[in-house]
């Protein structure tokens, strides 16, 4: 019997593909980079998801990848202060247009009123996942939030997968994770033991062959 669920947060319950691509256009104009808006994003993700890994896995700290993100995308070699600026000025365009999808309240507060915990296990910096949560309006849904930065490394890893679950008081064979990522949350968590549910919005993976949700609306625990 499940009794919790545990959501993904960027792509899952908060729409952080639009808001990059928006961000990463805006700021590469300043930046004096051009180019067609879905190169620039596609960049953008590429770079982002190669040392945002190098985070996850400890190789860098949050501000080192940020670093080496600017670096690459600009192909400059700045220095670590003019880096962190140029990072810093990307993420106040990101924050403009945070997010949730429509989805999110309504699965989460079906849960909740069929007796299911819900929590928020993201592969992100707890003060900037947490902030998200509320810029959003999805505080007041009181989900205990698992960050990985409060661990030694973060998703498809076992051990956030299996502190979230202790902190809950559940065994993880009664513990499902809902995200966006085949590797990072459906492999990550089946390995550890949970249940897990692929959120495939764009239908990405139409043979992927565990439970499988195109929206949050289909989605039955």
């Amino acid at each position: 019997m499940i009794r919790a669920v545990l959501f993904d947060l960027d792509d899952t319950l908060f729409d952080h593909t639009t808001a990059a691509r928006s961000a990463v256009v805006r700021w590469a104009l300043e930046r004096g980079v051009s180019g067609e808006e879905e190169a620039l994003s596609t960049r953008w993700r590429t770079v982002s998801d190669r040392h945002y890994r190098r985070y996850q896995a400890r190789e860098l700290t949050y501000e080192e990848q940020g670093r080496e993100r600017v670096r690459e995308f600009l192909a400059q070699h700045v220095d670590d202060a003019e880096a962190d600026e140029a990072f810093n000025a990307y993420r106040t365009h990101y924050r403009t247009d945070w997010r949730a999808f429509a989805d999110a309240r309504p699965a989460i507060e079906r849960l909740h009123e069929d007796g299911v915990v819900v929590g928020v296990l993201t592969n992100g910096a707890r003060e900037q996942q947490a902030l998200k949560i509320e810029r959003v309006g999805l505080a007041d849904l009181r989900m205990p939030l698992f960050a990985s930065s409060d661990f030694p490394a973060g998703k498809p890893d076992p051990r956030p997968f299996l502190v979230a679950c202790g902190t809950l008081g559940l065994p993880p064979e009664q513990v499902t994770m809902v995200g966006d990522s085949v590797p990072i949350d459906v492999e990550g968590a089946l390995a550890a033991g949970l249940a897990a549910v692929l959120l495939d919005r764009f239908d990405a993976h139409p043979d992927h062959d565990g439970d499988r949700v195109r929206s949050l609306d289909d989605l039955l625990i």
